[in-house]
């Protein structure tokens, strides 16, 4: 049982780390579900505070992940429609990524187009609906940043405790 649990973490783990930079991956609670699953191996004590304070890291992080965008989208002046068009956007740059071999860089774009757009068919002025895409790019980048530190905060331990009980 203990090796299922290991390859169950590591696992978790890796879904976690993917789903940090890929959307519609929630990677943040399959970090913790790692740590968690790896709890309960034999030789390796995470105390119940640990798993608190972690689990309540996690869902502040799975929060703003979904807060920042949308934030950062009205903090520079857009709409509901710059917002909706960043998801669209952020939605086809993860479906091109599958489909063609231009790796992140539709993902990346995607948000800020699409909130450009969105903005550009709402009657934005030019100049706002860039504003509203900056918006949305930087919130996009801010909220994989924090998934992706959380991520590997998690692998660290794993890592660490999985070293030390060989």
């Amino acid at each position: 049982m203990m090796y299922v649990l290991i390859v169950l973490a590591i696992l978790l783990a890796l879904v976690g780390l993917v789903g940090a930079v890929v959307p519609g991956i929630a990677g943040t609670p399959f970090s913790f579900l790692a740590l968690l699953a790896l709890s309960f191996v034999d030789g390796i004590d995470y105390s119940t505070r640990f798993l608190v304070i972690m689990g309540i890291i996690g869902a502040v992080v799975f929060t703003v992940d979904y807060v920042v965008p949308v934030w950062g989208t009205k903090k520079l002046g857009g709409t509901k429609a710059g917002v909706r068009g960043s998801t669209i956007g952020l939605i086809l740059g993860l479906l091109v990524t599958f489909v063609f071999p231009i790796g992140f860089i539709a993902v990346l774009l995607g948000p800020f187009i699409g909130a450009y757009i969105g903005e550009k068919s709402a009657g934005t002025e030019d100049h706002l609906a860039w504003k509203s895409a900056l918006g949305s790019f930087v919130g996009f980048l801010f909220g994989t940043g924090i998934k992706l530190v959380y991520a590997c905060v998690c692998i660290y331990f794993i890592v660490k405790d999985l070293i030390a009980l060989i």
